[in-house]
């Protein structure tokens, strides 16, 4: 499961509804509202959803009909994601001083990047558009572009690689997981078979992880100044900047651990034929 856990890039709620609001520090639901926090998660439901069904097509294609779509739908409850990730964030930000944090974003640069992170985050939900972007990072770091060097000192500055591989691989080892409490398997794996198969993915989840990072971020990132840029690295690398992107790595993992595990344990019922 493709998950991009950057720090800001974090910068999925039903298209109409009221929004319950997680009980939450004042500082950190603002903080939250600044990132982007909402929106990143509907954008997660929305490629929640595609994945879901993908995932029916290769497992169980002839029983991939409305059943499963509804209950792909129930597992990314938005109240319940919003609230996963949101007391998470705050239980993990309970000692860092915010306010450099809201000093950066609530400035019209700290802003423009929300923004530009939430709608290329949404333009590559579409296969097209992603493919497009994959080929433009590529050309740029053939050319030798700035933008490509930006980039990547943004993405080691938070160490973005490894963390979206760690969480790939926490996700999938729940997914397996999953499987097997669900009875999809006709014998118990055991736990070293199970992480023997998810560390035998992980060159192949560090590759696309690192295509995918420079894709996304080039297209993200591409309309601002070099400055602007450089200003977002800086606040990234200080003290705070890195507790931030620690706090919305932990959040948006356990919420994927336990969605990976609950479509595990969903898809097992399919898989072994059973009606819900």
């Amino acid at each position: 499961m493709r998950r991009v856990l950057t720090l800001m890039l974090l910068c999925c709620s039903l298209a109409s509804g009221a929004r319950a609001e997680p009980n939450v520090p004042a500082d950190v639901a603002t903080l939250a509202e600044a990132l982007g926090l909402p929106e990143v998660i509907e954008v997660m439901r929305d490629e929640g959803l595609v994945n879901g069904a993908e995932l029916a097509e290769e497992m169980f294609p002839e029983r991939a009909g409305e059943a499963w779509r509804t209950l792909v739908e129930k597992i990314y409850d938005v109240d319940w994601m919003t609230n996963t990730v949101w007391v998470s964030f705050a239980a993990e930000l309970e000692t860092t001083d915010l306010a450099p944090l809201m000093a950066f974003f609530d400035t019209p640069t700290g802003r423009k990047i929300v923004g530009l992170e939430v709608s290329a985050r949404q333009a590559l939900l579409e296969e097209e558009v992603e493919a497009v972007a994959k080929d433009h990072a590529a050309e740029l770091a053939a050319d030798g572009d700035q933008l490509i060097d930006l980039v990547g000192r943004y993405i080691d500055a938070n160490d973005l690689l490894e963390y979206n591989v760690v969480g790939a691989m926490n996700s999938n080892y729940a997914f397996y997981t999953g499987l097997q409490d669900g009875g999809a398997f006709d014998s118990t794996l055991s736990e070293d078979q199970i992480l023997t198969d998810v560390w035998s993915q992980e060159e192949v989840i560090r590759a696309d992880t690192e295509e995918w990072l420079y894709a996304f971020l080039a297209m993200a990132y591409d309309p601002l100044s070099e400055a602007e840029l450089e200003d977002y690295i800086a606040i990234s690398e200080t003290p705070e900047g890195q507790a931030l992107n620690r706090a919305l790595f932990v959040a948006f993992d356990k919420l994927f651990v336990e969605v990976s595990h609950a479509l595990g344990r969903s898809a097992a019922t399919f898989v072994v034929g059973e009606d819900l």
